[in-house]
């Protein structure tokens, strides 16, 4: 009886978490729209957490360099690593304000003199048009369409700057604000690098406890080669946009163009994004230089062009090397789906995910496919020849009777069959 009422405890207990399993999943569907909210709110009150977790495992890499080639002769591990973290972190510092010394007041005054000089860049844009229309009408080509359409976009244009000053100042705000989260974030990162050790330990004790030895090496050597990609694009991929950037300045500063650190700034970062990002980069180049002279615009993108040429097809191979070797289709198709997915970093990490995906599909899911082929080949094999093993002919069955009886008859028998004829069991012939 007590057997009986603890099984039946059991069923009720199962049944009620079923039951409210099923109920909380039916709540999540009918609600999914507060769900998506709520995990927006939710990351975005973690957002420092997130982003210091991100510029730790940025800042990584370059600490384990000084470690290794600064540090190499401390014995004491932790002292060695927190040297490597504090000199790395001053370094960056460093180049940091100097960056910000020497770009900010450039960028402030380029962004200044562009929109106080808006409205005579439009009169003189407006009147580079009626030029070309009237040499075009000379000729007898009619260009008044594109002509009209440059004026009206002007006009448009120059409204826009002047009646959205509030979102200006408001986007002004928002950018200190920002500020102040990444200096949060940084400090978070700090933290993080310091304690990196521990956590670690922490997390490979977690989850040999989760998994099996076997599944916990395949797991760690699967999360090491994602980091090793990940690690070599992000790094690389900085590197290149410091030098697209550095080549575009050196560039106009010969030319004589305006806006110098503001186009350079613009050209720089957007060439971190893959693909897009220097296109983006040579039409917003464009624009600013066609407000003060359009044969600006053709010099820039002439040299853009170039510039991306060498950047594609010299500089990241030799940059990247094999390591990231994806084919362009995928990198594409990546590059659309989580920029669809998730905005700019899925633009910005479209390359390393497409790599990790590609041999995510080479070294994992080929062999496990391949291997499970095989294991059905064998099976089916393996059944083939049961069933053959099970259907013996007629004759069969009666030559091997007959030799079984042949090998068997003379031990059942009372008598053993000499050469000198029949004996019987006392010795005596038969």
């Amino acid at each position: 009886m007590k057997l009986f009422k603890s099984k039946s405890s059991r069923q009720w207990k199962d049944y009620a978490a079923a039951l409210c399993v099923a109920v909380l999943f039916y709540v999540c569907l009918s609600h999914i729209n507060l769900l998506f909210v709520g995990i927006g709110k939710l990351i975005y009150f973690i957002s420092p957490i997130l982003t210091g977790i991100a510029i730790a495992y940025i800042i990584n890499p370059l600490a384990n360099l000084v470690r290794k080639y600064l540090f190499c002769r401390v014995r004491k591990d932790s002292v060695r690593w927190g040297l490597s973290v504090t000199v790395t972190i001053l370094l960056l510092i460093f180049l940091i304000v100097i960056l910000l010394v020497a770009l900010i007041p450039q960028l402030i005054d380029s962004v200044v003199t562009f929109i106080g000089n808006l409205n005579d860049y439009s009169k003189s844009l407006n009147k580079w048009l009626n030029s070309l229309s009237d040499s075009a009408s000379q000729l007898k080509i009619d260009i008044s369409g594109l002509t009209n359409l440059g004026e009206n976009a002007m006009s448009k244009l120059v409204d826009l700057i002047t009646s959205n000053s509030d979102s200006i100042v408001d986007t002004v705000t928002g950018i200190g604000s920002g500020v102040m989260n990444g200096v949060i974030s940084f400090i978070i990162s700090i933290y993080i690098l310091l304690d990196k050790r521990r956590i670690l330990r922490g997390f490979g004790r977690f989850n040999r406890l989760l998994f099996s030895e076997k599944h916990y090496a395949e797991a760690a050597n699967f999360w090491g080669r994602c980091n090793e990609i990940l690690i070599r694009f992000i790094g690389f991929d900085l590197i290149d946009g410091a030098i697209i950037g550095v080549a575009n300045a050196v560039f106009m500063s010969i030319a004589g163009m305006p806006y110098n650190a503001l186009i350079s700034v613009v050209v720089g970062v957007t060439n971190l994004a893959p693909t897009f990002g220097p296109i983006v980069g040579g039409v917003i180049g464009s624009l600013i230089l066609l407000l003060v002279n359009p044969m600006y615009v053709v010099y820039f993108l002439i040299f853009t062009v170039c510039l991306q040429t060498i950047d594609g097809y010299v500089l990241k191979p030799k940059l990247f090397g094999g390591s990231l070797g994806v084919p362009g289709l995928w990198i594409l198709i990546c590059i659309t789906a989580f920029g669809r997915m998730f905005g700019v970093i899925g633009i910005l990490l479209g390359i390393p995910l497409a790599a990790i995906l590609d041999f995510i599909y080479h070294d994992y899911l080929l062999p496990k496919m391949e291997e499970w082929k095989e294991r059905r080949k064998k099976k089916a094999a393996e059944q083939e020849k049961e069933q053959s093993g099970l259907v013996v002919p007629e004759d069969e069955d009666e030559s091997e009777g007959t030799i079984r009886a042949s090998m068997t008859g003379p031990l059942n028998s009372d008598s053993v069959k000499t050469p000198g004829g029949m004996k019987t069991p006392d010795g005596g012939k038969a």
